[in-house]
Parts: structure tokens; C-alpha cells; sequence
């Protein structure tokens, strides 16, 4: 079966020394040798892709899942694995996740990860090739938060995408409506929920963050759902401005507050998709993870369940197996 390529990336400039560099001919033979200065590894490419696997497509097909984190407030269930592979009804986060991805046609998934990343290369070690799987090491995701951990994806990605977060289980049909650019999923906010809210207009184009609890007096809040859609230049713009705040050792903050920066001051603009009529879970604890698996029952969860995952067979040197 042929192949489709998968890479693993360091962040620029920190060697890994247990990664090998494998290059790949244009003829798909696999040459191994060690690089010690690389600061990205190649660890997986076998035959090169059909070309007629890549039909133009008017709509978002690259997607970027922020994967980096240790998942503290879900112990001990990460423990011994990342958050993405929690599951959720026996089904994880993570192959919740690309089986969505694949039913709407996307054609390649970058993940960044962090905590516990051998876990996610053991996960995706056996499977199918309908979607290309690029790992981003971020080796300080103990000290940096995901505004980092987004920006070490700056080099990998230079096109149109959609950006996700490893805690957010939803209906696979919400997605249809950001697969064009500069889209924000949001939800009219409930009593239940908490986190990061914004303001939208009557126009549906979202006006303003509020953080920690802020409330704009008079506005109806909406809940965003840590899923975003840019357009090529909006991307451009967006790891322009992370590339800022990583210079002024801003490494600490969350990836919203350049996007509330760049709203407010006009820099960008983005549309808001409501998710109300649909289901959807932000997984945070313990007790979230509960509440979700009452969203999303082992009834429901069967059909992924019994689908093999279609993403790229990852491999690894044999100190990596």
C-alpha cells in the first residue's frame, strides 16, 4: 500500500537526540543516517504521493491540533498519556478527531506535541493513508503555553487551515461550516460554561475577546469553542504577530490574546459559526469528561469505534519503536 508522508519537526534551533534524521528519494527508497546538527527529522517517507490524490479544493483541507500539553486538571487519566488520547464514550479525543477530519476531506493534520509525544507516535503507528500526519515537537511545553506552541507550527503551515485544540469533542457535522477561512466556532453562552468569551455583532462578525470573567455590559456573550479558520494571508498575519510576542519573551500567554489584539485593532476579521444546535464538549476535568460521555454515549461512538483510523502509517527508527 503506498504511503503517505509524515515528518516530525523540532522547534528551530533545540536538537533532539533520540530522533535520527531519514531522508527519502524521489523513488521512495528510505536512506537512514544520523544528522546531529538537524533541527528537523524526517522519521517517516515511503512511496511519493499520487498526484491525483491532491484535486484542487476551494475549501479548508490542512488542519493544526494543539496537542502540547500536560492535561493536569485530568489525572490521573494523564498520567501515562496526553490529553488527545483521553476517551470519550472508548473512543479517544484524538481518533475522534481525524475520523471528523477525514469524512470532510481534509488532506493533512499537523499536530503539536509535547507531553508524553512518543504516546501520540504509538497511537498513529498502525493505520491507514487518507490524511498526512506531521508531528511539531515543542520540548518546553512545561514552561510555555499554547501561544508557543502554535508558533513552532509557523514553518510547517503556509496555507489556508484550521486550527483545533485537544480538549473539544464534537458532532463531525459542525465542521462543514469551517471549511472556509477567517471563521470562529462559537456558542451562546449557558450557565455551565466558563473560559474565554466573545462579542459578536449583527452581522455575525465577532467584535471583541473577554478574559477571565470580563463581561461587556449589554452584549450577549458567546462562548468560543477553540476552533478557528484562517485564510492564507490571515495566518500570515496571525504567526507574524505570535513571532512578536515570542521575540519579547512572551511565551506564556494564550494564542486568544494576539487574536483579541489583532480585532481590536483591525488587523483581522473573523466571522462567527454558531455551534448551538449541535453538540459539542470542552474537556477540561474529570467531571467534564463525564458530562461528555452523557453527550456522547458508547451507542453513538460504535461506528467510530469499528472504523480502522485513516491517517499515514508513522515509522520511527528502532530506539523510537
Amino acid at each position: 500500500m503506498t504511503r503517505n508522508p509524515c515528518r516530525c519537526v523540532n522547534e528551530p534551533g533545540v536538537l533532539r537526540p533520540d530522533i535520527e534524521h531519514w531522508h527519502a528519494t524521489d523513488t521512495g527508497k528510505i536512506l537512514l543516517s544520523l544528522n546531529a546538527g538537524s533541527t528537523e527529522s524526517i522519521v517517516h517517507m515511503i512511496q511519493p504521493r499520487n498526484s491525483s490524490d491532491c484535486k484542487a479544493n476551494t475549501s479548508i483541507s490542512t488542519a493544526v491540533l494543539l496537542a502540547a500539553g500536560t492535561g493536569s486538571r485530568l489525572k490521573p487519566l494523564t498520567d501515562d498519556a496526553p490529553k488527545c488520547l483521553s476517551e470519550v464514550s472508548g473512543v479517544s479525543i484524538l481518533q475522534r478527531l481525524i475520523q471528523s477530519l477525514c469524512e470532510h476531506d481534509f488532506k493533512r493534520l499537523v499536530i503539536v506535541v509535547g507531553y508524553l509525544d512518543h504516546r501520540v507516535r504509538e497511537f498513529l503507528d498502525d493505520s491507514n493513508d487518507e490524511i498526512d500526519i506531521e508531528l511539531v515537537i515543542n520540548p518546553r511545553y512545561a514552561t510555555t503555553n499554547n501561544l508557543y506552541s502554535l508558533w513552532l507550527a509557523r514553518q510547517t503551515i503556509d496555507e489556508p487551515c484550521l486550527l483545533l485544540e485537544s480538549d473539544v469533542v464534537f458532532d463531525s457535522k459542525l465542521l462543514l461550516e469551517m471549511l472556509h477561512p477567517d471563521r470562529m466556532a462559537v456558542s451562546r453562552m449557558l450557565p455551565w460554561m466558563n473560559g474565554t468569551t466573545v462579542t459578536v455583532d449583527t452581522a455575525q462578525h465577532v467584535t471583541a475577546f473577554q478574559f477571565a470573567g470580563a463581561k461587556a455590559f449589554g452584549e450577549i456573550m458567546h462562548k468560543t469553542v477553540n476552533m478557528y479558520s484562517f485564510s492564507r494571508e490571515t495566518w500570515r498575519r496571525f504567526m507574524q504577530r505570535l513571532s512578536s510576542h515570542v521575540t519579547a519573551g512572551r511565551v506564556n500567554e494564550y494564542y486568544e490574546t494576539v487574536l483579541a489584539e489583532m480585532l481590536g485593532d483591525g488587523s483581522i476579521m473573523m466571522d462567527a459559526v454558531p455551534f448551538d444546535k449541535g453538540r459539542w464538549y470542552e474537556i477540561d476535568t474529570l467531571e467534564d469528561l463525564q458530562k461528555a460521555e452523557l453527550m456522547f454515549p458508547a451507542e453513538l461512538s460504535a461506528e467510530i469505534i469499528n472504523t480502522p483510523l485513516t491517517v499515514s502509517r508513522m515509522t520511527f527508527p528502532p530506539h523510537l519503536n
